[in-house]
């Protein structure tokens, strides 16, 4: 599996630890937050910015939407880039 493959199943494994935050016993957050600091530090040189800036800035659902060539449906946020 490539690192950007692995990087958008870490980004949806996150995606479903915070909707099961309200439940027992809890998930482990970090441990996901890890796994995609990881995976985002070996991403290849020439990987597009904008996605970096997603991850760099913790957009993780941005990330997931760039990942998956959903760029339409990308809210700008307030830094506007």
């Amino acid at each position: 599996m490539t690192t950007g493959a692995e990087l958008l199943q870490a980004l949806r494994d996150f995606e479903t630890a915070v909707a099961a935050v309200n439940e027992e016993p809890k998930p482990d957050l970090m441990a996901h937050f890890s796994r995609i600091d990881e995976l985002t530090v070996q991403l290849p040189s020439d990987t597009d910015g904008e996605l970096l800036h997603y991850l760099h800035k913790k957009s993780y659902e941005k990330a997931r939407l760039f990942l998956e060539g959903r760029h339409a449906e990308i809210q700008k946020g307030g830094c506007l880039r």
